[in-house]
């Protein structure tokens, strides 16, 4: 399969040219009012200016997410950093459903279950650790809501114990974790009891349906060429 670049916001191409052209406009409209107004005055407008400006130049990095599909690969990218996964670390990609009186209903996100761990967890940054950590945390708390209703064994347990849960964590392979990378472990093993899977895609963060994004990834798992990190 060839490789595929795919970006949620279609600004994302012009984001130069609006940081360039932003900048000299800020700096015409700062000369017009140091002319038409007392200095203190200009100063302030023109702070005011620049302070919006780079509100909005950040405000939009923020919001640009991409993806990386490769035949061995498949790589998600913030602005502060991102996670990577071997296709064949990849056991299943499904959308993720909520059971509700017998009914299932289709959450806004995708689930991504795991053969393994552990390439995962060495190759994760703490920035984005804590990132994956905070922005699940409904989803968690969802998960967590109907195993303590279903389950005799949670009713005891609260949601405090298992969203800061940073015990040690020994994977497959005898490797332990401790910190951080430990809380990211505790939090895929909850939520593979919750939902069925340890990493998870929101759908508000893609260029596509869900069901789209799902079918894409699908054909690159299948086509996936294996690869070992030396």
């Amino acid at each position: 399969m060839p490789s595929l670049h795919i970006v949620n916001n279609k600004l994302y191409r012009y984001l130069p040219l609006i940081t360039r052209w932003g900048a000299f406009a800020i700096a015409i409209v700062s000369l017009l009012l140091l002319n038409s107004l007392e200095w203190s005055k200009a100063l302030v407008w023109s702070g005011l200016l620049v302070l919006s400006w780079i509100t909005a130049v950040f405000i939009l990095r923020k919001a640009i997410i991409s993806y990386t599909l490769t035949s061995t690969h498949f790589h998600q990218q913030f602005d502060k950093g991102g996670w990577l996964l071997r296709w064949q670390d990849i056991a299943a990609i499904e959308l993720c459903t909520y059971s509700q009186q017998g009914w299932r209903t289709p959450l806004p996100w995708i689930g991504i279950r795991l053969k393994d761990h552990s390439h995962f967890l060495n190759a994760i940054c703490p920035r984005i650790t804590t990132d994956i950590l905070m922005s699940q945390r409904a989803l968690l708390y969802l998960g967590f809501k109907q195993m303590k209703e279903e389950n005799q064994e949670w009713e005891s347990k609260e949601f405090e114990d298992v969203i800061l849960d940073s015990s040690e964590y020994t994977d497959r392979s005898g490797v332990r974790y401790t910190g951080l990378k430990a809380m990211m472990a505790n939090r895929m093993r909850y939520q593979r009891q919750f939902h069925g899977f340890d990493l998870f895609l929101s759908t508000s963060d893609l260029d596509r349906s869900g069901e789209e994004f799902v079918g894409l990834l699908r054909r690159y798992l299948a086509a996936a060429q294996p690869i070992e990190f030396k």
